[in-house]
């Protein structure tokens, strides 16, 4: 028998919950006794059978001092215990229990920032389950990571236990959330190539300012910082930096200020060229020079590591087209530091092979299944292929409905078996807006739009959006399918209606509405093409007192042109002006159809959509009209822009644009379908500034438009020095030259009952002074403000014509922007 027992009790931690207590017993003689013998007290919910099984017998089926102490650690371990003694009577060892009380309802308090779904989620302790001290403590601290990860620092938790009867408790977390800790400063050490700007544009994490109210990236997120430092890394090697170390990304609290000061400290390195750039075929029956094709690397150009990246990605899929599923792209540089060049080879073998057994998506509990499978080029049994998996992963996180997207993988069942598993963390979708602005060229307009990006989580695109403004307002209705048919094809279709006022800049008004189809397709990952075809109703409206003199009156037609009773009927319709023939002719002919088909093809090269720094934009375009309808014209133009970072943060832009319209089947160019120059061409003049105008003598001066146009600008950007990046603030200069010519509207008019103005002057249809229009180039050279704000774009522009035509029309300044809230 186990004669005497020494009970020591070690404190393990004192808490708001109370002290937790380990109690453990010396043994004073080498007795023991068996489980059989142990009597349990105090056990409700746990069976006393249960409890004397944690009492594990050593040999012979005697317990010793060693056994009993490991029994009392593992009942402590259930967590179902408040309180453990061990007591020796009548020869035999009492096991007296405090059973932990059962959780009722777990409650948080004063949680705004965070949802109880999310917390609930958090924590381990559950209605239901048993009270354990250590369990709260731990879960206080999920609380306070899931605060921290939200950028809230200052966050306290204090738990609570309410004691109801039958040994039940009510557990509730008050939870004082606190201020948000913003991020008050971004610096840069070691950076000479890009400045503070620019470096902060390829970052995530933004500073506090004025407008934190509408961001949340100001917010201190230490996985978003690490993740910047991988950004700034691929910018630095997309940019020829090959050597480049981002060293350390360094959180510092500054208590004076409130927030958090990071400091990235770069190591640039030198510049590198990519040298010789050959590719190297271990496969039998493919010849290397049949895939230098595929190739985006090319000998002299500056080292880009997206460039490697793309070739390697393209020749892979080339391969998989011929029929090597399990090819594998493998770039080998060979760098000289002497010269500063990178020799790319790139090594194709088969590869090993492996097959892809399971796909596991988790985390979508919106977004449907297929949405996220349709992004893989490669489903479960086919060849697995990391290039590809790679390129899944970053079209998921391009779709924009995912917060965070992660893809790892697992082995599976077999040697030649990969799992890949999808991890996504969804965000909002839906937006709706209220927005409003002025322009110069328009007014002022209010906008309100409703839409979603992921309709009903089948990844479909819808927006409704109405308009109202000073001259114009309209309604739009927009829907777009990404995978129409199951191919990557995106159709949409659109329905719209507008309707155009007399403004200071046009003497005529439009009423239009009808429908647009269109089929959009990404030949590669810069090259997109699409397909459209509208049909509208558009018929032009003026205002009565500007075609009062268009009647067929004897007085106008037959009349002398002397006759003293027809001078003084035009003079009385003259009064008040009158519109160019151009506009009557188009009201004479009513209100018409348009059917027109067309194609867009757009390059695009640029290193950021937002803010370029570098890159080439080009888009051509091309509408015909006349497969049915009213009007037939083919419309032609093309535009590019390239953008060049000269230093630091200053950028320079060049932009280049042409168009033509001609017209078929016997018809002339409607005032609709004509090319107006403006602001949008060269600044500094006023919207339908310049380009051929009626001049004639009692005419309201319209400009009548242009069969051709064409344009060029160079413009250099810079931030304003000593402000800060958040506010978003450039400033540009510019040089505008362009011109807009050739007038293809209607000459002649039978009857002729348009007096005094183009053709048909004095009763004769043959009479056609033609608008005033000139070949000489307009130009401009000025200043402005460029101004990214949380409100949506605003620019203000100061531009002075250096050439120009006496009739044209000018405008020093030029305001245009609009906001949202």
């Amino acid at each position: 028998m186990l004669r005497g027992l020494a009970l020591v009790c070690v404190v393990l931690g004192g808490t708001a919950l109370g002290s937790a207590a380990l109690c453990v017993f010396a043994a004073r003689t080498a007795a023991a006794q068996t489980v059989s013998s142990i009597v349990v007290e105090g056990n409700r919910r746990v069976e006393a059978d249960t409890i004397r099984s944690y009492f594990r017998a050593g040999p012979g089926g005697r317990l010793d001092a060693a056994a009993i102490d490991d029994g009392l650690k593992a009942l402590y371990a259930t967590g179902l215990f408040q309180d453990i003694r061990l007591n020796q009577a009548g020869g035999r060892l009492v096991v007296s229990v405090v059973e932990a009380p059962v959780i009722n309802r777990v409650a948080f308090e004063g949680n705004k920032r965070v949802k109880d779904d999310q917390l609930t989620a958090e924590v381990q302790s559950k209605p239901r389950g048993t009270l354990s001290r250590p369990m709260v403590q731990s879960d206080v601290q999920r609380i306070v990571d899931v605060y921290q990860h939200s950028g809230r620092f200052d966050v306290r938790v204090e738990p609570k236990i309410i004691e109801l009867p039958n040994n039940r408790v009510d557990l509730v977390f008050e939870i004082t959330e606190g201020q948000k800790t913003a991020v008050r400063q971004i610096a840069f050490v070691g950076n000479r190539t890009f400045g503070n700007t620019r470096l902060k544009d390829v970052v995530k994490t933004t500073e506090s300012g004025l407008f934190s109210f509408l961001k949340s990236t100001d917010i201190y997120d230490a996985d978003r910082v690490e993740a910047d430092r991988d950004l700034l890394r691929r910018f630095y090697l997309s940019k020829g930096f090959a050597d480049v170390q981002v060293v350390s990304a360094v959180s510092e609290y500054d208590p004076a200020r409130k927030g958090f000061v990071i400091t990235f400290t770069i190591e640039e390195g030198d510049l590198y060229h990519f040298g010789a750039v050959d590719i190297l075929s271990n496969v039998r029956d493919v010849d290397a020079a049949s895939l230098r094709a595929v190739l985006r690397a090319r000998a002299g150009a500056v080292y880009n590591v997206e460039a490697v990246e793309k070739t390697s990605e393209n020749m892979t899929i080339e391969m998989s087209k011929r029929g090597y599923a399990f090819a594998q792209v493998r770039p080998r540089g060979d760098r000289d530091p002497a010269t500063h060049l990178i020799n790319v080879t790139f090594v194709v073998d088969e590869g090993a092979r492996a097959y892809i057994e399971r796909i596991n998506i988790r985390g979508n509990s919106r977004t449907r299944d297929y949405v996220i499978r349709r992004e893989f080029e490669i489903a479960e049994g086919d060849a697995y292929n990391k290039v590809l998996v790679d390129r899944a992963e970053r079209r998921l996180k391009g779709l924009g409905y995912f917060k965070n997207v992660k893809l790892s993988n697992e082995p599976g069942s077999a040697p030649d078996r990969v799992v890949i598993n999808v991890e996504v963390e969804e965000q909002p979708t839906g937006e709706f807006s209220v927005s409003g602005g002025y322009s110069t060229a328009q007014g002022w307009l209010a906008e309100v739009s409703v839409g979603e990006r992921n309709l009903l989580g089948q990844g479909q695109y819808a927006k409704a959006a109405a308009t109202i403004g000073q001259y114009s307002r309209g309604f739009s209705v927009s829907y777009a399918e990404p995978y129409f048919l199951g191919y990557r094809l995106n159709a949409g279709i659109d329905l719209f209606a507008q309707q155009n006022l007399k403004s200071p800049y046009q003497s005529y008004g439009s009423e239009t509405y009808g429908t647009g189809f269109r089929l959009g397709s990404a030949l590669r990952e810069d090259l997109a093409l699409q397909l459209r075809y509208n049909i509208y109703h558009q018929k032009i409206t003026v205002d009565p007192r500007l075609t009062d003199c268009d009647t067929t009156n004897p007085l106008i037609v037959n009349a002398a042109p002397d006759d003293p009773a027809r001078l003084a009927f035009l003079a009385t319709c003259e009064a008040n002006g009158e519109v160019s023939s151009a506009i009557k002719q188009t009201l004479l002919r009513g209100p018409v159809w348009v059917s027109q088909i067309g194609y867009s093809l757009t390059y695009n090269a640029l290193d950021n959509i937002r803010n370029p720094s570098s890159g080439l934009l080009m888009e051509f375009k091309q509408d015909f009209a006349g497969l049915g309808g009213d009007v037939d014209f083919l419309k032609t133009s093309g535009e590019a822009r390239y953008y060049y970072n000269l230093f630091g943060d200053v950028v320079a832009v060049g932009r280049a644009q042409a168009g033509n319209v001609t017209p078929w089947g016997g018809q002339s160019v409607r005032i609709f379908d004509s090319y107006f120059g403006g602001p949008w061409l060269v600044r500094g003049f006023a919207p339908n500034g310049f380009g051929p105008r009626d001049l004639t003598v009692g005419t309201t001066h319209d400009n009548v438009g242009g069969k051709n146009f064409w344009g060029a600008s160079v413009e250099v950007q810079s931030p304003i020095p000593n402000l800060p990046k958040d506010i978003g603030l450039k400033a540009a200069a510019f040089a505008d030259v362009g011109n807009v010519w050739t007038y293809g509207g209607p000459k002649t008019f039978t009857p002729p009952i348009f007096p005094n103005t183009l053709c048909g002057r004095g009763g004769d249809p043959t009479n056609c002074t033609g608008p005033a229009e000139s070949n000489t180039p307009r130009s401009s050279v000025g200043v402005g403000l460029i101004w990214d704000s949380p409100f949506g774009p605003l620019r203000i522009d100061y531009a002075i014509a250096l050439t120009k035509e006496k009739y044209d029309v000018t405008q020093a300044f030029r305001f245009g922007g609009g906001t949202k809230f």
